[in-house]
């Protein structure tokens, strides 16, 4: 199959250091072309990749610095590009948001898009009962219940390559946070956590300009205390002995998360998750068997303390039955072929299908 995939611009493929979108649409693309498709990775020009690469600016956005950058201009000609060169595939698969949406109204292509975000944004509903048409495919069932109207396709959760961790017999010696400091992230429940179950914390996180003025009202006097090590954004290549090291992954969250990444990376390390409940926590976990899913610091708490309860080897199983990068990749190419056989049906809607499966 003659596939192409249409990732973001904000950061390379795979990204240098944070980067949870282009970091599996690197794991997709690398394995599509494993299996032996034929695949053009639309990013940036940094991008490292054994498919054909296609890009439309020199560096990842985030990487320009000071630099003045209407990252929306660069998108739009990204997407300008994929339209006058779709003709050459089988099948297009953007990472865009709705930023594609007019313009796949106008192409005779067939296209599905992968919504990586939350959608529980009003503003965003009347933009996609408009765009009914596009057909799309949602990375858990969660992320779903803002729109469950809209036109799904599939649900495909993230998968990462059974080789890129390992997991780590130890019982680990503290607790680890990973991701970004931000409101949503709460990492002043880590903190708080970490503290009444006596345990150092670990904090590997990266700062966005949006966030760096509630980093300094309400998280970095948290983190001066001698039993909080804040590290910082860390590269791929640090994240095994990063998580494989701790007792547990923290995930506090308090939003609706679409997926969370960092939870399948720690299990791949065979390392315990304590998750607050919402959004897809419930989808990822196995309350009891690869962490805890709870609603309360006082339920962490205890949960820190039931961590001799959970098989590191298990989590590890765990992984690689549920969220390997294969049948990530399988799941995506059932997509492809329902999105293909709707496309050639005979007598379908010029404005599409709405197949929901």
């Amino acid at each position: 199959m003659r596939i192409a995939q249409v990732a973001p611009l904000y950061e390379s493929v795979p990204p240098k250091l944070y980067g949870g979108t282009e970091r599996v649409v690197s794991y997709l693309t690398e394995e599509l072309v494993n299996m032996g498709h034929d695949v053009a990775l639309y990013a940036s020009g940094d991008s490292q990749t054994s498919a054909e690469l296609r890009s439309v600016c020199d560096r990842a956005l985030r990487l320009e610095g000071g630099k003045l950058l209407s990252p929306l201009a660069h998108h739009l000609n990204l997407i300008e590009t994929v339209g006058q060169e779709a003709d050459e595939f089988d099948i297009l698969h953007f990472h865009l948001d709705y930023l594609p949406f007019s313009l796949l109204r106008r192409l005779d292509s067939p296209a599905v898009t992968t919504l990586h975000g939350r959608l529980d944004i009003p503003d965003l509903h009347p933009l996609f009962r408009e765009f009914d048409d596009m057909r799309l495919i949602s990375i858990s069932d969660a992320q779903r219940e803002p729109m469950p109207w809209a036109n799904w396709l599939r649900t495909v959760h993230h998968g990462l390559p059974e080789d890129l961790h390992q997991a780590t017999e130890g019982p680990g010696q503290y607790l680890a946070f990973l991701g970004r400091i931000a409101l949503e992230k709460r990492l002043d429940r880590a903190i708080e956590i970490a503290k009444r179950a006596q345990m150092p914390l670990r904090v590997a996180a990266k700062i966005d300009p949006a966030d760096e003025e509630y980093y300094e009202k309400e998280i970095k006097h948290l983190l001066s205390g001698s039993d909080v090590e804040f590290v910082g954004e860390i590269c791929e290549q640090k994240k095994t002995a990063f998580l494989g090291n701790a007792a547990a992954l923290l995930f506090p969250i308090d939003w609706p998360e679409p997926f969370g990444l960092v939870m399948i990376e720690a299990m791949a390390c065979g390392t315990p998750v304590i998750a607050f409940r919402g959004g897809a926590v419930e989808e990822v976990v196995d309350d009891g068997v690869t962490g805890f899913v709870v609603e309360s610091v006082e339920e962490a708490v205890e949960a820190v303390q039931r961590l001799p309860e959970i098989s590191r080897l298990e989590c590890r199983e765990r992984f690689e039955k549920r969220f390997s990068v294969r049948r990530m990749c399988e799941d995506y190419l059932a997509a492809y072929e329902r999105r293909i056989w709707e496309f050639k049906r005979p007598g379908r809607s010029k404005r599409g299908l709405s197949l929901t499966i």
